[in-house]
C-alpha cells in the first residue's frame, strides 16, 4: 500500500522482499530478495539506499545500527524501532517516564515469587511475549496461575506479565514526524478488537471530548519520547482510571488504513514524505463517517467481487495467499449520513460472515 500511494512523490523506491511472491514485488520492480532478520541481507540492501524505512518491525536492529553508523538515514531509527519490537523495553521506558501503562512486571527468568506476588490481588492477568507477538499472537489472558504460560515463553523471549483491564473503549492515534521535527496528528479513531486483532476502525471517535483530548495529549507525549521519524501509531485503552497506553507501532498501521480514502493525505503518503525529507501533508478528514473493516482469511476465499460491487465501499486486496486468521485486505466505507453508512457496514459484515 505504501508503494501504491507513492504516486507523484519524487522518490525512487527499492524493496527488500522475502521472496518473489511477496505482494509488494508486483508494485516495486526494483527489489532484492532477502530476509529482514538477516544481518548481511539488510546491510547489503541498505548500502544501496539513501533512506531505509519499513512496513513492519521484524527486522535486524543490529544491521540497521550498522547502516546508521555508515551514514545511511534509517527512519525510524533503531532506537525508535525497539519500542515496537520489545514490549518489555516499551513498558519499562514508559513507566520510567511516568506515562500511564497497565501495572506490570517483566520476567526474564521463571521467578515463582514474583509471579505469585503480582497475581495475589489479580485473579485475571495478561501474559505477553516481549518479542515476536503480532495480531494477538504471543498474548494470553489467564485466569488463575499463569506460570505454565510464562514457562513456555521464556526460552524464546522475556515475558511481560500485566494486569487485565476492564475497558470502556479502545482508540488509536496516528502521529507523523518529519526529519525536521515537524509533526501532523490524525484524529483519534475508535478501534474494535477480536481475539487480539483489530477488525474495525471508525471515524470519528464516539468517545467523550475529555477522553479524546486525553488520548491526543498522551499520543503527543509518546511521540516526543519515541522520536520515530515517519508514522507512529499509538493504541490506547480507555478505562475507568483514564486513558492507558496499550502498544505503539513505528510504521503505517492498520488503524490508519482509513486515511487512504478518508483523509486529505493518507498515512502512507505522509510516512514517505516524512522519511524522504519532504514537507508533510494535511491529515484533514474528508467525510462525516468513515469505517475500515479488515478482510480476514478463513476456510474459503473472501467475496472480493461482491464487496467491490457495493456502493460507497472501496476494496483493498493485498494479494496474499488465504490463510485462516491472516489479514488479506480491507474495505473502507465513506458516507455522508448515518443511515446509508450503517446499511453499508451491515452489507459488508454480512458478506464477510458467509
Amino acid at each position: 500500500m505504501m508503494a501504491e500511494e507513492a504516486g507523484a512523490l519524487p522518490l525512487d523506491l527499492s524493496l527488500l522482499a522475502h521472496s518473489v511472491d511477496d505482494p509488494a514485488v508486483s508494485v516495486i520492480p526494483n527489489f532484492r530478495c532477502g530476509a529482514a532478520l538477516d544481518f548481511d541481507a539488510v546491510v547489503a540492501f541498505g548500502r544501496q539506499c539513501d533512506v531505509v524505512t519499513f512496513d513492519h518491525e521484524v527486522v535486524n536492529l543490529d544491521a540497521l545500527a550498522t547502516l546508521e553508523a555508515e551514514g545511511c538515514v534509517v527512519a525510524p531509527s533503531p532506537r525508535a524501532l525497539r519500542f515496537a519490537t520489545d514490549k518489555a523495553f516499551q513498558r519499562e521506558t514508559f513507566a520510567q517516564h511516568r506515562l500511564p501503562v497497565p501495572d506490570f512486571i517483566v520476567l526474564r527468568t521463571l521467578d515463582h515469587d514474583a509471579i505469585a506476588a503480582f497475581c495475589s490481588q489479580r485473579p485475571v492477568v495478561v501474559v505477553k511475549a516481549a518479542r515476536g507477538g503480532y495480531d494477538g499472537r504471543g498474548v494470553t489472558v489467564v485466569s488463575g496461575d499463569p506460570t505454565d504460560v510464562v514457562r513456555d515463553l521464556l526460552p524464546h523471549t522475556p515475558v511481560v506479565l500485566e494486569e487485565f483491564l476492564e475497558l470502556s473503549g479502545e482508540v488509536a492515534v496516528t502521529v507523523v514526524t518529519a526529519r525536521d521535527g515537524s509533526t501532523v496528528l490524525y484524529p483519534p479513531v475508535d478501534t474494535v478488537q477480536r481475539n487480539g486483532m483489530c477488525v474495525e476502525v471508525n471515524v470519528p471517535s464516539t468517545l467523550s471530548p475529555a477522553a479524546l483530548n486525553a488520548a491526543t495529549q498522551l499520543a503527543t507525549t509518546v511521540a516526543e519520547l519515541v522520536a520515530a521519524v515517519g508514522v507512529l501509531a499509538i493504541e490506547l485503552f480507555v478505562t475507568a482510571r483514564g486513558v492507558v497506553i496499550n502498544e505503539v507501532a513505528t510504521r503505517p498501521h492498520n488503524s490508519g488504513h482509513w486515511s487512504i480514502e478518508g483523509a486529505t493525505t493518507s498515512q502512507f503518503v505522509n510516512h514517505l514524505r516524512a522519511v524522504g525529507g519532504l514537507s508533510l501533508g494535511a491529515p484533514t478528514v474528508g467525510a462525516p463517517l468513515i469505517t475500515m473493516i479488515n478482510v480476514v482469511g478463513g476456510t474459503t476465499e473472501p467475496p472480493w467481487s461482491a464487496l467491490a460491487a457495493l456502493n460507497g465501499v472501496t476494496v483493498h486486496h493485498y494479494r496474499k495467499a488465504n490463510r485462516p486468521g491472516r489479514k488479506l485486505g480491507h474495505v473502507t466505507i465513506v458516507s455522508d449520513e448515518p443511515t446509508a453508512h450503517d446499511q453499508r457496514i451491515q452489507r459488508v459484515r454480512h458478506l464477510l460472515a458467509k
